[in-house]
Order: C-alpha cells, then sequence, then structure tokens
C-alpha cells in the first residue's frame, strides 16, 4: 500500500502530459484505483459510500454560484466599450511622457481586474485597444506584448479574482478574507510593474516614446471628461462588488449577482446592452462555469481515493522534513507550482495540488490565507510562461486580427512576444519571493482576534433559590443543624473567581 499513492500521483502526471481532458482524468484515475483499492482490501467498500455525499456536497456549495456571476460580469464588462473609454482616456491623459501609455495599460489593466475577475477579459480588452496605439506610437514590440499580458494578469490577484474564491473554498477559509489578504501583494505587484516601466521609460526611452502630438487630439475639460466618464462607473462598480463584501453587507454570491447587476448597467450606459451581447455572455459563463464544475467534481473522486490509500501521509512525510522548515516548504512548494503551471492552468492546479498541500502547510503552522495567496501570485505566472501561457495565446490572435483589419501595418511574430514576456515574468516570481519573506504584506490586511488572558476571568454566577432543591444535590448540615446550601453557603450565591 505504500506504493500505491506515489504509483497513483505518477499516473495523474503522466495522463496530464499526454493530454487527456482534465476532469475525465481525475474522476476516470480515482475510479479505477478505487477499485483496485477495494478488491486488494486496502479499504473497505464502504469507504466509497463517501462519494456521492462529497459530490452533492460540491452541487449544493452556494459559495461556487459566485463563479457564474463574476464570470457573466467580466463577459459583460469585456465587450461594453468602459475599456475603450478608460483605456483611452487614461493614454490621452499620461501619453506626452515617455512610457505614459505603458503607465496607461498598467493602470487601466488593475481597474479592469477589480471589476472582470477574468484574464481573458483583461487580455483582449487591452490587446485590441492599446497594441495598435503603441505600434503607432514607436513602442519597442517586444516591451508593448510584454506589458499587454502582464497587466492583464494582475486580475489574477486583484480581487474578486475567480482563482481566489477556488482556493478559498479548498483551503476551508472565508473568501472575504482572501480579497483581504490579497490586497498588498495586488498593490506590490502594480507597484513593480510600474517602477519597471518608469525605468524602462528614463534608461530606454526609444523603446516607449511619448505619444505623438498629432494623436493627441483630446485636451482640457473633453479629455478629463472622457476619464471620469471610464472611472467614475468604475469605481462604483468595484465598490458595489468588493466594498459591500469586505463591510460585510453582502456574501459572495450576492456581491457577485450585484456586480452582474452593475455590469449590465454599464452596459446600458455605453449603449451597448443588447440581446446579442448577453447571449454571448451566458455562452460564456456556461463554458467556464461547467469547466470548473466537472474539474471539481473529478479532483473530489480523485482526493478520496487518494487519501484512502494514505496518499496524504506520503505528502506530508516528503514535504514535512524538508531543510529550512516552514520557509523550505514554501520554496519547494512554489518551485514545484512554477514547473506545473507551464503545463496546467490554475483551475486544474487549484482543485489538485492545493488540496495536498494544505494538511502539510497547516501542521508547519502557516497560515492558510498566507499560503493561498501565495500560491495564486505563483500561479498568475501559468498566463505568462512561454510557449504555453494563456495570456501569450490571447495576444498572439489578438495580433493576428488587428493585423489582418490593417490596424497594424506589420505582424507580430511569436518570438517577441515571448521574449517580450519573460522580464515580466521574473518581476511575477519577484513578488513571490517578497511574499515568502515578508508575510506581513498578507496577513497585515486581516483581521486580528483578541486575545483573552484566562488568569484575568473572573465568573460571577447566581443560582436563584426556587423554593426546592430540583438538582438533588447533596447538601451537608450545618452547625445548627439545618441544612447548608449547595457550596457551602446559605444564601443561594455560588461564587467562583
Amino acid at each position: 500500500m505504500e506504493m500505491l499513492a506515489p504509483v497513483m500521483f505518477a499516473s495523474l502526471v503522466l495522463a496530464m502530459l499526454v493530454g487527456f481532458p482534465v476532469a475525465f482524468t481525475l474522476g476516470g484515475l480515482g475510479l479505477g484505483f478505487g477499485f483496485y483499492a477495494v478488491s486488494q482490501g486496502y479499504f473497505p467498500e464502504a469507504f466509497m459510500a463517501n462519494l456521492p455525499l462529497r459530490l452533492f456536497g460540491i452541487l449544493s456549495n452556494e459559495l461556487l454560484l459566485s463563479i457564474p456571476f463574476f464570470t457573466f460580469m467580466g463577459a459583460i464588462l469585456e465587450r461594453c466599450g468602459l475599456a475603450e473609454d478608460l483605456l483611452e482616456g487614461t493614454a490621452h491623459l499620461f501619453g506626452r511622457f515617455p512610457g505614459g501609455i505603458a503607465f496607461a495599460v498598467i493602470v487601466v489593466g488593475a481597474i479592469l481586474g477589480a471589476i472582470t475577475g477574468t484574464v481573458a477579459a483583461s487580455v483582449i480588452a487591452m490587446g485590441v485597444i492599446a497594441l495598435p496605439v503603441m505600434m503607432r506610437a514607436g513602442y519597442n514590440m517586444r516591451f508593448a506584448s510584454g506589458v499587454i499580458a502582464a497587466s492583464g494578469t494582475i486580475t489574477q490577484v486583484i480581487p474578486p479574482s475567480l482563482v481566489l474564491i477556488i482556493l478559498a473554498d479548498q483551503l476551508g477559509r472565508s473568501v472575504g478574507d482572501m480579497y483581504l489578504g490579497a490586497i498588498g501583494p495586488s498593490l506590490l505587484q502594480i507597484a513593480i510593474f510600474l517602477g519597471f516601466t518608469l525605468l524602462v521609460a528614463l534608461m530606454r526611452p526609444q523603446w516607449v516614446p511619448p505619444l505623438p502630438e498629432s494623436a493627441r487630439t483630446q485636451r482640457g475639460w473633453p479629455l478629463m471628461r472622457r476619464v471620469l466618464w471610464g472611472m467614475l462607473p468604475s469605481m462604483a462598480l468595484i465598490f458595489l462588488v468588493l466594498g459591500t463584501l469586505f463591510m460585510g453587507l453582502a456574501t459572495p454570491t450576492e456581491a457577485g449577482a450585484m456586480g452582474a447587476v452593475g455590469a449590465m448597467v454599464l452596459a446600458a450606459l455605453h449603449r451597448r446592452l443588447n440581446t446579442t451581447l448577453i447571449w454571448q455572455a451566458m455562452q460564456s459563463t456556461m463554458r467556464v462555469t461547467v469547466m470548473v464544475i466537472f474539474i471539481l467534481l473529478g479532483s473530489s473522486v480523485f482526493s478520496l481515493v487518494f487519501q484512502g490509500v494514505d496518499g496524504h501521509v506520503w505528502i506530508e512525510d516528503m514535504l514535512g522534513d524538508l531543510p529550512g522548515g516552514p520557509v523550505g516548504f514554501l520554496i519547494a512548494v512554489n518551485l514545484f507550482i512554477f514547473f506545473l503551471a507551464f503545463f496546467l492552468d490554475f483551475f486544474e492546479i487549484a482543485f489538485i495540488v492545493v488540496p495536498l498541500l494544505a494538511p502539510v502547510a497547516q501542521a508547519l503552522g502557516i497560515d492558510l490565507v498566507w499560503f493561498g495567496v501565495l500560491l495564486c501570485v505563483n500561479m498568475q505566472t501559468s498566463f505568462m510562461h512561454p510557449p504555453f501561457g494563456f495570456a501569450l495565446f490571447y495576444l498572439r490572435g489578438v495580433a493576428d486580427q488587428i493585423h489582418k483589419s490593417g490596424a497594424i501595418s506589420q505582424p507580430i511574430a511569436s518570438r517577441d512576444i515571448y521574449l517580450g514576456a519573460i522580464p515580466w515574468l521574473a518581476m511575477q516570481l519577484l513578488l513571490v519571493a517578497v511574499l515568502i519573506f515578508w508575510p506581513e504584506s498578507v496577513t497585515y490586511w486581516l483581521d486580528k482576534e483578541a486575545a483573552v488572558n484566562v488568569d484575568d476571568v473572573t465568573i460571577d454566577m447566581q443560582i436563584e433559590d426556587m423554593g426546592g432543591d430540583p438538582l438533588s444535590l447533596p447538601t451537608e448540615p450545618g452547625e445548627d443543624g439545618t441544612e447548608a446550601a449547595p457550596g457551602g453557603t446559605s444564601d443561594g450565591a455560588l461564587d467562583v473567581r
């Protein structure tokens, strides 16, 4: 039985590398190894009776209902024109400075991340709008593609990120705590990106020239009006979704529902709300939701059998005694996650690997919110890995479309997209290192539990005289022959200090 758990895990890795669908791979391997374990007497048949209960628990989990709401919200906002107003207005605002368009891309990418929650929506919107402007302004092609892809992946960490919801469910922590813990890393990631862009603007200004004078057609109050028209509704929607959640006024599902309604209101304000838009958003939501649920069902089958064959014990023995204690464990785990991100997306990593690592982290005394946010930051690299990163795929498709439309004169080579992603990937890994050695960047935002000193607690209990002895407590006669009250007092009071 000692070898069944590693064989089971190795079979999963091999099947994933071959390319079988993840959900069916997880479920099929779980059932296959489960039947084999029962036949060999590793655990009784009754153990598999837990499976229907686990699957029903997933389908009845109201927290997961927030996923379609946030996905629908992002799909609506991707097509409603909000990103276009935000980016064009902000690009004109900063456009007269070297690197101004790149600054606008990073800032708008962060705002879109806070109101869409999906990387695909951010990367596609930013690529369609910003890439032609950057190319016409004379930006270095590698820098332009890198900043667009990286700014879209900020969505992975900024609430209301979908992966934070999944990690909260897998780690048994509240979504509100995960969102609060992600505030610090989100701000740090934005600051690192802005700092790198500023450094490039100072040292290589020819890579990031200012917006040409002829392109700066908006100035003064028309310009400010367009920026405010994009910013203010976005801020209102962010408060509607995140503000109500942080203040305890709404659950994640309720906040997601309000966000979906707010997204349709914004689309109506931009005069783009129609049946075609709603239908496309519903189709996108359906695909994402079904994918998530099926992967979660498959991972539940796999993890049940994996625990039944003592797989969790194997993982704890392998990772619990690493040199360096908790820091050594975190470094090893993040290297492992970084490697898996070359082949798996963040949903697959969250459902397959995180449940195996969480017990070890908890046994080492690692705060699970910190652990979850740290893994979330690491998993955003899965979007930027050449050549499999999804953000790079999205940008590749966008670049081909805008070249065919004539918006840019020359095609963008895949080599430029891949090489342009490497510096931004390094900055994401830098943030991972910062979080490992500075956990307060996550835990600072969390509510601290009040400490109670039991030595200072005084308990004063008063027991009323009910005219009888319903408790039938034993009594001893007093010196005068009368019965003393329980506890050695005659007034019916029990004083415990």
